[in-house]
């Protein structure tokens, strides 16, 4: 399993990082990533990284976000700066075995808000 923490409410422009560690039950991991969804949309993708080093981001938080393992990639975290309103949704942990295929475990989802 993947528990994510670290979500809260922030003010515009704040930070936050949120933490996802995976269980012992989780293995042969190659690829971690964050997702998201806000109230009526579906969810994107926020970033991915594969075990080589190579991650990917979405558009929209190129320059704002990083993500990053610890050395075992058993956790995986998503630093977010500059935080906006639109960035305010339920942030899930994925992982999977296949790089950039659909991730075999997902993470309960914690959720981040931002106010103005």
């Amino acid at each position: 399993q993947l528990v994510e923490s670290g979500g809260g409410l922030v003010q515009a422009g704040g930070s936050l990082n949120l933490s996802c560690a995976a269980s012992g039950s989780v293995f042969q991991i190659n690829d971690m990533g964050w997702y998201r969804q806000a109230p009526g949309k579906q969810r994107e993708l926020v970033a991915r990284t594969i075990r080589d080093g190579a991650s990917m981001y979405a558009n929209s938080v190129k320059g704002r976000f990083t993500i990053s393992t610890d050395k075992g990639r058993n956790t995986v975290y998503l630093q977010m700066n500059s935080l906006k309103l639109e960035d305010t949704a339920v942030y899930y942990c994925g992982a999977g075995r296949f790089a950039f295929m659909s991730y075999d475990y997902w993470g309960q989802g914690t959720q981040v808000t931002v106010s103005s």
